[in-house]
C-alpha cells in the first residue's frame, strides 16, 4: 500500500517541479498540500510516511478526529472548507492555516478564539473569482477591503488569496481565472500588504496555476486515488 502511495505523491512532486522549470519559476517555490477530506487516518498516515506532511480538509468534525488520531506525526493542517460561524473556535484552535475565509465576521471570530500560546493562525481568503452563485467566496470587488481589515487582526496572519476555478475545457481557459487572482493580489501587494501565498491549482490544473504563480497547490484524487 505504501508502494502505490509514494508512487503518486512522486509523480504529482515530478509533475509541480517540472511545471516549476517550464514555466521558470524557481525551484521549491511551490508547495503540495494534500487534500484529505473523507480519507481514512490510515491513508493519511501511509502518504505521510513516504513524507507529505501538509494535510487539508473540508469538514471540522472529521478533520478534528483524524488531528486526534495523528497527532504523534506531527503533520501540518489546513482547513480549506466553507466554515461555519459556529466552527470557527475548533478551527482556530487545531489548525495551522485556514484558505477558505471568505467573510470578515469569520476572520474576526478566528481572530479572538485563536490561543495565545499558539502562533498566528495563517489565513487565506477564498475570493469567488468566476462568480459562481453555488460557490463560497469573496467577490472580486470586496477583496482589498476586507484584506485590510483581516491585515489588522491580531492573532491572524494574511497570507494570500484562495480560489477554486470552475473547470475549464483547456489550458489557456484554465489560466484565465487564476491569471486575474494573481494580478488581485499584485495589486494588494502594491498596496502594502505583502502577501506570499496564492493557493490555487488542484489535480486537473496543476500546471495552469503554477504557470500563474501559484505558491500552495491543492491536490487530492492524484494523491489518494479516485474517491468511492
Amino acid at each position: 500500500m505504501n508502494t502505490d502511495f509514494a508512487d503518486r505523491l512522486h509523480l504529482v512532486l515530478a509533475r509541480i517541479r517540472a511545471a516549476e522549470q517550464r514555466f521558470q519559476r524557481l525551484p521549491g517555490s511551490v508547495q503540495l498540500l494534500a487534500v484529505s477530506k473523507t480519507q481514512p487516518s490510515a491513508a493519511i498516515a501511509a502518504l505521510a510516511a513516504v513524507g507529505q506532511r501538509r494535510f487539508g480538509e473540508n469538514y471540522v468534525q472529521e478533520a478534528l478526529d483524524k488531528i486526534a488520531e495523528l497527532a504523534a506525526l506531527d503533520l501540518e493542517w489546513h482547513f480549506i472548507g466553507p466554515i461555519q460561524a459556529n466552527k470557527t473556535r475548533s478551527i482556530a484552535e487545531h489548525f495551522a492555516w485556514v484558505h477558505s475565509v471568505d467573510r470578515l465576521k469569520i476572520a474576526e471570530r478566528l481572530s479572538a478564539q485563536r490561543p495565545a500560546h499558539l502562533p498566528p493562525l495563517n489565513v487565506c481568503l477564498q475570493v469567488n473569482i468566476d462568480r459562481e452563485p453555488t460557490k463560497h467566496g469573496l467577490d472580486e470587488r470586496e477583496v482589498a477591503t476586507v484584506a485590510s481589515a483581516v491585515a489588522t487582526l491580531p492573532r491572524l496572519r494574511l497570507r494570500g488569496l484562495m480560489a477554486i476555478p470552475a473547470p475549464a475545457a483547456d489550458f489557456t481557459a484554465q489560466r484565465e481565472p487564476l491569471a486575474r487572482l494573481r494580478t488581485l493580489q499584485d495589486l494588494l501587494n502594491a498596496a502594502g500588504l505583502g502577501l506570499d501565498t496564492l493557493s490555487m491549482g488542484m489535480s486537473d490544473d496543476l500546471e495552469a496555476a503554477i504557470a500563474e504563480g501559484a505558491t500552495l497547490t491543492r491536490v487530492g484524487t492524484a494523491l489518494f486515488g479516485p474517491r468511492t
